[in-house]
């Protein structure tokens, strides 16, 4: 006898692809529930592909958040093109985002086009960013992105920050999956290590404020992370980041210290909640020149 459809559990990826800031990383978060995608108004913030796990009574959705695509100028972009490209080719469904306030333009269009080569993927689009954008940009920017594609599943309108239509998109998400169990016990939000989590947060915290050239070049590493021995409800967090320049260095550390003094307690204050203890976290700035052209260092970085 065979479930009846409402008791039918499904499971799959999604993934989040459009032009660089266009919300990607946001709007996992809002799915989500928690902060699991670090965000800042730069764009290339996001570098790895992070997985966010939502469960609903329906199934397990894992959404994926990967990098913009652009057009690299560097290794480390050329890089975070092909880590987009290997996820496109893995999961069950591909939503492409679109701000509602931005008319839709060649880059849009390139990406749209681009869907084509993962015919196993179902396509869904998304107009992001309501809650900032009048009626009629919302009612145009859906006109413009129906328009892309003849096989979109859905067209949904959202906004990550006021959680409208949030919950139109998981069920449409849930119903385009596989049926399946869950891939991940509940409970479970992210399969980023505790480690990986904590080195984005400092790299959020650093970003903040930065002048546009500087933040392709800040990467994080971490030296270590433990219990103080005489006091369990401190966690010592060590943790390097590391600049291409000397002068990039100087920017970081600012006048007298006062900037990697902000960063710290920027981080500090996110990474509380997340160890769970009061965090003292050493920052040391250093420069490995040109890491992001260099085949050794990016390897060195994690990439």
């Amino acid at each position: 006898m065979t479930d009846s459809p409402e008791h039918t559990s499904r499971s799959g990826f999604v993934t989040f692809v459009g032009r660089p800031n266009v919300g990607k990383s946001t709007l996992m978060n809002a799915l989500v529930g928690e902060k699991v995608a670090i965000t800042s108004e730069k764009p290339q913030t996001t570098r790895r592909a992070i997985r966010g796990i939502l469960n609903r009574p329906g199934g397990q959705l894992i959404v994926v958040d990967t990098p913009g695509i652009h057009r690299p100028r560097t290794l480390l972009g050329q890089r975070l093109n092909d880590l987009v490209e290997s996820v496109l080719g893995d999961v069950d469904v591909i939503a492409f985002c679109v701000p509602a306030q931005e008319k839709v333009g060649p880059g849009d269009r390139r990406i749209a086009e681009s869907l084509d080569g993962y015919p196993r993927a179902k396509k869904v689009a998304i107009v992001t960013k309501t809650d900032a954008s009048s009626h009629e940009q919302i009612m145009e920017r859906l006109l413009e992105v129906d328009a892309l594609r003849e096989d979109w599943a859905a067209v949904i309108p959202l906004s990550s920050i006021t959680g409208e239509r949030l919950d139109v998109l998981t069920d449409e998400l849930l119903a385009l999956m596989p049926e399946g169990p869950a891939l991940y016990p509940d409970g479970v939000v992210t399969d980023e290590s505790t480690e990986d989590r904590v080195a984005e947060i400092i790299r959020e915290a650093a970003l903040e404020g930065v002048r546009d050239e500087l933040p392709h070049s800040i990467a994080v590493t971490i030296s270590d992370i433990a219990p103080r021995e005489d006091n369990p409800e401190l966690t010592d967090v060590w943790a390097d980041l590391v600049v291409e320049r000397d002068s990039q260095k100087a920017i970081i550390i600012g006048r007298k210290g006062t900037r990697l003094k902000e960063v710290g307690s920027r981080a500090r204050a996110q990474l509380e909640p997340l160890l769970g203890t009061r965090v003292f976290l050493s920052l040391h700035v250093r420069v490995a020149k040109e890491w992001q052209r260099d085949p050794k260092q990016l390897r060195r970085l994690g990439f």
